[in-house]
């Protein structure tokens, strides 16, 4: 998930949700083999997932997983594509029938971050990260999403003669985003035409997050924000620490524009119209404890869903921070990132896909009225283009969220994950079947 946790509180209103749904969906006709290959899958599944784990990389050399990944799908006679967007691949499954196109995606990515889970196959992998040695472990679930869709491929493979259309695979690197200097991502998946050829009609996803294992939850319509990454820097004049009168300091304007930050977010925008989230989570200045430094560096992030209230808090930040710098006498320069957009629902495909998540939650509990969720997802680059459904699939009660060094999986919900996705190509395809 991209730089962010998920809220805690998706997680909570599906425990405490009642079942979405007092009469269970008809079964399709191929319900059972889905099911029964499934389960015989699962020991595979969980292979994959815990050698991914000990094996993670970070965004853009995603080199090892792309290798075994790519390798599967030729096994299962896929045309297969490697190096796309870097190090993503990108697999074709012709069914035996003619039909339309859906796309089923995962990302690859881990993160620099110290495992601490003290599993017998945790990682202890380190990496380059911007210059700097780090420790990289896949705190966010993205092996989990590997091993669920290569679980799938191998399950549909199975059943190629009665698929009517095509279902495309795509392994997505750099999720969590690209190392400085670099693009990656679904945006440049998506640059690179993998959803043009052959042309996908719809795409759907998945993100393994802390909730009642094999859980399946989402929302139609806006359900992650679009994440904004912001830069700030600010030149004062440098003193001792003794006489701050004789420099600018840029240490107490960094405090007032943390400070008006804070105050746009609660007290400047109708937060009771669409949740907004304006944080600085980085500041860098000074090499020693009594000089005051000429420079100083602070970065953060903007989550909104709406895009009116988006441009407004934009404009309210840079407002802030030049109107701080000017009263204290310093410079200060604003720079926004790539932008993520919302991870936006269609609400038509939402409806017709509930009935599959409910069958592939077997009798497990779903929820599609979900709360906001403030975290973001690039997966929105997708839905940008095709009609999309993302949703969450629940993995137990880590001792951490996803991000944390104690983020773990229940595997069992890998098995739902394997259905939920086998079930939204098949239902889709069957039900764009002329």
């Amino acid at each position: 998930m991209h730089k962010v946790l998920l809220a805690a509180s998706a997680a909570v209103a599906v425990a405490a949700a009642a079942p979405a749904f007092a009469q269970a969906p008809a079964p399709a006709p191929y319900d059972a083999a889905v099911f029964a290959k499934a389960k015989a899958l699962q020991p595979k599944v969980v292979a994959w997932r815990r050698d991914i784990h000990q094996h993670p990389e970070l965004g853009n050399r995603e080199v090892r997983t792309s290798k075994l990944v790519a390798d599967h799908l030729r096994k299962l006679g896929f045309e297969v594509k490697t190096g796309v967007a870097k190090t993503g691949v990108v697999a074709v499954l012709r069914g035996g029938k003619p039909g339309k196109v859906v796309a089923l995606r995962a990302d690859m990515d881990g993160l620099p971050v110290a495992e601490k889970t003290n599993l017998p196959y945790a990682s202890k992998v380190t990496a380059e990260y911007n210059g700097q040695t780090v420790p990289v472990m896949h705190a966010c679930g993205h092996d989990a999403h590997v091993a669920i869709l290569m679980g799938a491929a191998e399950l549909l493979a199975s059943m190629k003669a009665e698929i009517p259309g095509t279902v495309v695979f795509i392994f997505q690197p750099a999720e969590e985003g690209a190392p400085d200097g670099e693009e990656g991502g679904a945006k440049v998946m998506v640059e690179e035409g993998v959803l043009q050829t052959p042309k996908v009609d719809a795409v759907f996803g998945l993100h393994v997050v802390p909730g009642p294992v094999g859980a399946l939850f989402w929302r139609p319509g806006p359900m992650m924000a679009a994440s904004d990454r912001f830069e700030v820097k600010v030149k004062g004049k440098q003193t001792h620490g003794a006489q701050p009168w004789s420099g600018i300091d840029t240490a107490s304007v960094a405090a007032d524009i943390v400070t008006a930050f804070n105050q746009i977010a609660a007290r400047q925008v109708n937060v009771a119209k669409s949740p907004t989230v304006l944080t600085v989570g980085t500041i860098h200045a000074g090499l020693r404890y009594n000089i005051i430094p000429e420079d100083l560096e602070m970065a953060g992030t903007l989550r909104t869903f709406d895009p009116d209230m988006r441009k407004d808090v934009m404009a309210r930040a840079e407002k802030a921070v030049q109107s701080i710098a000017d009263r204290y006498g310093a410079k200060a320069s604003f720079a926004w990132g790539t932008p993520n957009p919302v991870t936006n629902n269609n609400r038509e495909l939402s409806a017709q896909m509930k009935p599959t998540l409910q069958r592939a939650a077997a009798g497990g509990q779903i929820k599609d009225d979900i709360d906001y969720i403030t975290g973001a997802e690039d997966f929105s680059y997708y839905q940008l283009k095709v009609p999309g459904l993302f949703y969450d699939l629940g993995v137990g009660d880590p001792p951490g969220v996803n991000h944390s060094p104690f983020f773990t999986v229940d595997e069992r919900a890998l098995e739902v994950g394997v259905r939920a996705q086998a079930l939204t190509a098949l239902d889709y395809l069957r039900s764009a079947t002329p």
